[in-house]
C-alpha cells in the first residue's frame, strides 16, 4: 500500500483544514500517481474536495467513525479492520492513502511506500505527517532534482520501508 503526501520541512501537512501551499507540479504528480487507482481518505479530507465529492477517475474509500456518513460515489468504512477487508479487492500497489493526519497515522504501519513532496520551507501548521527521516524503518529510494514554484523549492521523494 502507498501513501502520498506533501510536507514542509517540519513534516507539516495542513493548517485549519487546508493544504499549506498549492504547487501545480505536485497536483500533476498526485493525479498521475492516483488516476485509475484506489484512494483512501478521511471524512475531513473528503469535505475539502470541491462540493465534498469524490475524486473522479478513482475508487474513493472514506474512513470515518461517523456511522451516518455517506457520500455518493464513494465507499464508506468505519474502522481500520473494515477498511483492510475492503482493500482485499484491490492490488496493494494500486492503493494510495491520501490523508488526513489521523488516517495517515492509522495506516502507516500497513504501507511500504510513501511518495513525499518535501517543501523546503516551514509553514504555520496544525496537522503533521510522521517524520520518516527520524524513523529507522524508512529510507529514501528516489529523490528528484530540486524544483521551484515562484519562491518555493521542493523535491519529490520516494520512501520505502526497509526489509
Amino acid at each position: 500500500m502507498n501513501m502520498i503526501v506533501a510536507v514542509d520541512e517540519n513534516w507539516a501537512i495542513g493548517s485549519k483544514g487546508d493544504l499549506l501551499v498549492r504547487i501545480p507540479a505536485d497536483h500533476k504528480m498526485f493525479r498521475r500517481e492516483t488516476l485509475g487507482k484506489v484512494v483512501v481518505l478521511g471524512r475531513k479530507t473528503m469535505d475539502t474536495f470541491p462540493g465534498g465529492m469524490p475524486l473522479s477517475g478513482r475508487t474513493n474509500i472514506v474512513l470515518t467513525r461517523n456511522t451516518d456518513y455517506q457520500v455518493k460515489g464513494a465507499v464508506v468504512v468505519h474502522s481500520v479492520e473494515e477498511l483492510l477487508d475492503e482493500l482485499k479487492k484491490y492490488a496493494d500497489e494500486d492503493i494510495y492513502v491520501i490523508g488526513g493526519e489521523s488516517v495517515y497515522r492509522q495506516l502507516l504501519p500497513y504501507c511500504d511506500t510513501v511518495h513525499v513532496t518535501k517543501i523546503d520551507r516551514a509553514y504555520d501548521a496544525d496537522a503533521y505527517f510522521p517524520d520518516l527521516d527520524a524513523d529507522g524503518d524508512w529510507e529514501i529510494a528516489a529523490d528528484s532534482d530540486e524544483m521551484s514554484y515562484f519562491d518555493t523549492t521542493y523535491h519529490f521523494l520516494k520512501y520505502v520501508r526497509k526489509a
